[in-house]
């Protein structure tokens, strides 16, 4: 039996499973308290979908010709795509593992224990698979064993078991979001673009969900809502390539859309999803203001953000006397006009000391889970430990800080209402912290028209996005809404990346930095040049850009990438996680990416330049 067989076997049976649903299995209705009546057709999908992915896999072999490697490839990862939704859901870490990116990944506990891992992964394949300067049949061969044995693995120790309805709904919304944060932008398809083809089969899944739930549907007109929906979705994305399709649109018209008939099946339902999650479960818009859960991104769990609160950290981020020489505040370095940055290449603290680094932007930092460039702090409270106890900023200890604000009457009289008469450093660093993450208003011109509240982007400004989420593949690493490094869907993780960014903006005789970033303080040589990825929204006003300033404007910028970073100008950069070939950007395509990226400049800085 061929290969083409067995898939027309495998895609008879799924579609068959689908068809026959509605007939066999009873009128069964959703639950809140108890474990979900629809489990076993949940898991008869998982299996099938993950059991036609190790057919595919476990026929590659280094014998077979490239070419039968290639087209078993594609009908694995084909199979892989329809079980994706519920791995994300059920069992994220095998996901990762799976799905990881081509990149040494490092886990450090201590000076001692420190591991580098090398990615076994179906990105590691499709790279190998269809690189053009050919590959290792060892290092083939080391991935297709660990997959061949991986697979299996998760299909035996399975946690699809005990989910209700709830979980099962926000497996859905799980898969929106991915789709539309990284599906369509070709994070996971490096080689290849097969990005929308595969968002078609993330959908595939989602509507075997829906049918599988078709008797829970109280208003029919919702299941059909949902069907017609998702065949619009599948349409749109497999009516385009991967450079022209617009993604400006289809998360207008399909993702935001989703989001709400997620929302309406969770009431029809009759069901609560769960709100301790890093995202709101009932936000209907990928870019509305609450679409993250902020108490997910602080360290306390319960930030509070009342207007006296912030106000008060304010005025405590605004006051130089809180540092020892009473000359410097945390206004100093980031100034509000421009965006919280201060405009140097290299930052400065007290005695006009000059700092190590850039200074970064606040704006819409709360949502990140490292702080500094070289991810030292994870959280704002602890990073402004780092900002009170460094010699060159601050230079003062906790205890004293703490005795600073005792000091003052007017402090005095806020805290004994906002902190029950408490004044201590946690208590003075939530709120300055808290006036931090006040700073992430979401109310951009791109956001306003994503919010349908005005519609009033060029198409140039459009083309720009589209570009950044596709061609440009600038949101594979700055994920929407944040565009920052925070990864989709859970948001539990910042990503950090190796750019291999030069001393100055020589494009003809380039050096690398000297800066070894995420190098220290455990000496590990995969880490080295490793700097967070920000955000880049109200980048119109940060210049200059990365984390040595090297970049006076973002036409730099974004030469810098279309070149390839520093391997592309020919630089020697261990492990740079951009790829070193160009881009391909005309000077309209990239005057475009700028357009959008003027866009994300907030309201309140529209009129600052």
């Amino acid at each position: 039996m061929g290969i083409k067989d067995i898939g027309l076997i495998m895609v008879s049976t799924f579609v068959l499973m689908i068809s026959c649903k509605g007939d066999m299995e009873p009128k069964l209705l959703a639950s809140n308290d108890m474990e979900s009546a629809f489990n076993e057709s949940i898991r008869a999908h998982y299996f099938t979908s993950l059991d036609s992915t190790a057919q595919f896999i476990s026929q590659m072999d280094t014998l077979n010709s490239v070419e039968a490697n290639r087209e078993l490839f594609v009908k694995s990862r084909e199979w892989y795509k329809r079980v994706e939704p519920m791995l994300i859901a059920y069992d994220y870490e095998n996901y990762l593992s799976m799905n990881a990116p081509n990149l040494v990944k490092v886990e450090i506990d201590d000076y001692q224990d420190v591991k580098v891992l090398q990615p076994k992964s179906f990105q590691v394949l499709e790279e190998l698979l269809f690189a053009e300067e050919g590959f290792s049949n060892k290092e083939l061969n080391s991935v297709l064993e660990y997959l061949k044995v991986r697979i299996p693995f998760v299909r035996k120790n399975h946690i699809l078991i005990n989910q209700r309805d709830r979980h099962h709904l926000k497996m859905i919304r799980d898969a929106v979001v991915n789709i539309a944060t990284k599906g369509i932008t070709g994070f996971d398809s490096p080689m290849l673009s097969n990005s929308l083809n595969e968002a078609a089969y993330n959908y595939e899944t989602l509507a075997k969900v829906i049918d599988i739930y078709e008797n829970a549907f109280n208003d029919k007109s919702l299941y059909n809502q949902w069907k017609t929906e998702i065949a619009l979705a599948t349409k749109d994305l497999n009516a385009s390539d991967f450079d022209s399709f617009d993604r400006y649109a289809f998360i207008k018209d399909h993702t935001n859309k989703q989001l709400e008939l997620i929302n309406l099946t969770a009431k029809d339902w009759g069901i609560t999803m769960n709100t301790s999650r890093t995202l709101n479960p009932s936000i209907a818009n990928l870019f509305d203001k609450d679409f993250f859960n902020m108490k997910m991104f602080s360290e306390q769990r319960n930030p509070q953000m009342t207007q006296d609160r912030i106000e008060l950290g304010r005025k405590l981020f605004n006051d130089p006397s809180l540092s020892s020489t009473g000359t410097i505040s945390c206004a100093s370095c980031h100034i509000k006009e421009k965006a919280f940055t201060d405009g140097r290449k290299i930052a400065i603290g007290i005695n006009n000391k000059e700092l190590q680094r850039n200074t970064p932007t606040l704006s819409y930092s709360a949502y990140q889970t490292s702080f500094f460039y070289d991810g030292r702090s994870d959280g704002l409270e602890d990073q402004i430990v780092n900002v009170v106890n460094n010699e060159d900023e601050f230079h003062i200890d906790l205890k004293l800080l703490e005795q600073k604000v005792l000091a003052n009457a007017d402090y005095k009289i806020q805290f004994d209402s906002l902190y029950i008469g408490t004044i201590s450093d946690l208590n003075v660093r939530n709120a300055i912290a808290t006036y931090i993450r006040s700073l992430a208003p979401f109310d951009s011109k791109f956001d306003r028209n994503m919010q349908d509240l005005e519609a009033s982007l060029t198409d140039e400004e459009i083309e720009g996005f589209n570009l950044f989420m596709g061609k440009a593949a600038c949101a594979t690493c700055h994920f929407p809404p944040v565009f920052n490094g925070t990864v989709p869907p859970k948001y539990m993780e910042t990503e950090f990346e190796n750019l291999g960014v030069p001393k100055t903006d020589d494009f003809d005789h380039p050096e690398l930095d000297e800066d070894m970033g995420q190098y220290f303080p455990y000496k590990v040589a995969e880490k080295r040049n490793f700097f967070k990825t920000s955000t880049v929204r109200n980048s119109e006003l940060t210049a200059p850009y990365m984390h040595n300033g090297v970049y006076d404007n973002l036409e730099e910028v974004i030469t810098f990438y279309n070149v390839g970073g520093g391997q592309g100008m020919g630089l020697d950069v261990p492990n740079q996680t951009l790829p070193a070939d160009s881009l391909g950007l005309t000077d309209n395509e990239s005057k475009a990416i700028i357009a959008f990226l003027k866009t994300l400049t907030d309201r309140e800085f529209e009129t600052v330049n």
